[in-house]
């Protein structure tokens, strides 16, 4: 089945996104429209023919940057005349260097990137929190021997809000936009009515709540949202999962993934605006039901309630409204003594256990705490350890999204000794 086939059985509801996961497709370039490819990749890459060579927006990772160049130069020899990073991330930006090692051997000029002027400060940082990034990314993709790159292909050039460019005849519009990072470039060909939406869309509820990593902004993404569904757009080549293709699903996409964030947004501030502590706001807020069955706003990656955190983060601080909080004592210093008032942390780690049988949401929870608290009073006891090992497997079986599978994932293997 090709790319465009399968992209149309998603949105018709007949293949499922959780069978197609949008992070790790690795499917063969298609041409979408005339002189337009697109290369469903980790992460995606598009690749428009022009007067004078290639353009591309993002160009892969270490992972797959041999693969997308493969692919490429089969679909066009043309030496690739400039790439636009949507954004960052390191699965978007490593794979212009092969270009640039092939214009050295050819004598051609070299590859221009073009990025938002953040962007240069992100890879500063990455240098800055390579172990950090390492150790999270290692426990979120479930990847224990990945590497953080330290080495990044600089932009050749930066804009601020806006820029248009012109490669061998194709104009090219920039915006820069805030949404799952603070660098992100929408790059528009309004001849050809096709849209790059980077990050920004990627077939899953929005990448707005990432436990692990820096703050994302939710409203401003619906307002990017918005700004893209005034462009009219044919064609929408997301930086993750496949293209949608027409107009009125193009249209549908954006406006309600805008709705879906706007919705948590709203319900979040005001709940914020009335006092409520963050652990009520999160048994509190409704995720939108009109909106549940859309394939492309399913939990597979992220999920709405870590959304609901970010967004307490970003509008009210790190503290979450709870006294015990503000100075806490040490986790292991709390188990020991919860522990000992239960009677022994066997009797937390079997209660855990029991909570598991329930077949309830928040008896699944609850059994999370209790287990984790038996492990840190008696992290030596190998009873106690299996139990957690067993406890965090299962919920990660029930989970939904790559964010949740591999925290618990990692406390599964963590139980054993077998860390990241």
């Amino acid at each position: 089945m090709d790319v465009i086939e399968l992209a149309d059985r998603l949105w018709r509801g007949e293949a499922s996104i959780k069978d197609h996961h949008p992070i790790i497709f690795g499917e063969e370039l298609a041409e979408v429209t005339d002189g337009v490819a697109f290369l469903p990749n980790f992460g995606n890459c598009s690749v428009f023919k022009t007067g004078d060579g290639l353009f591309m927006v993002d160009t892969g990772s270490s992972f797959t940057a041999p693969t997308m160049f493969e692919q490429v130069r089969r679909w066009s020899t043309g030496q690739l005349n400039t790439a636009v990073f949507s954004h960052g991330h390191i699965d978007h930006v490593f794979g212009v260097q092969l270009f640039d090692d092939e214009a050295l051997r050819n004598g051609w000029q070299p590859p221009r990137v073009v990025a938002h002027d953040h962007l240069p400060r992100r890879f500063d940082r990455y240098v800055m929190t390579a172990g950090y990034n390492e150790t999270v990314n290692r426990r979120q993709f479930g990847i224990k021997d990945l590497v953080w790159p330290t080495r990044y292909r600089y932009p050749d050039e930066t804009y601020f809000e806006h820029l248009q460019l012109d490669v061998g005849g194709l104009e090219i519009q920039l915006r820069h936009e805030k949404g799952e990072t603070d660098d992100a470039t929408v790059t528009w060909i309004p001849t050809k009515k096709v849209l790059c939406t980077g990050d920004l869309f990627v077939w899953s509820s929005p990448n707005a709540g990432n436990p692990q990593k820096v703050q994302r902004y939710p409203r401003e993404w619906a307002q990017a949202l918005r700004r893209m569904n005034e462009l009219g757009a044919e064609y929408l080549l997301p930086g993750h999962g496949l293209p949608i293709i027409g107009a009125q699903r193009v249209h549908q996409a954006l406006s309600e993934t805008a709705e879906f964030l706007e919705n948590i947004v709203d319900q979040t501030l005001a709940l914020m605006n009335t006092g409520t502590r963050l652990s009520d706001i999160l048994s509190s807020v409704v995720f939108p039901a009109h909106l549940s069955d859309r394939p492309f706003l399913q939990p597979v990656y992220d999920e709405p309630e870590f959304i609901v955190r970010n967004i307490w983060r970003l509008y009210g601080g790190w503290w979450d409204g709870n006294p015990a909080s503000l100075k806490p004592a040490n986790d292991r210093t709390v188990a020991c003594e919860v522990a000992s008032l239960a009677g022994g942390a066997g009797r937390l780690a079997d209660r855990a256990t029991a909570l598991m049988r329930e077949d309830d949401p928040d008896a699944e929870r609850l059994a999370g705490h209790l287990i984790e608290m038996a492990w840190l009073a008696q992290p030596d006891d190998q009873g106690i350890a299996r139990t957690r090992q067993q406890i965090f497997t299962e919920r990660a079986e029930r989970a939904t999204s790559t964010m949740a599978k591999g925290v618990f994932n990692w406390a599964a293997r963590e139980s054993t000794g077998d860390e990241y």
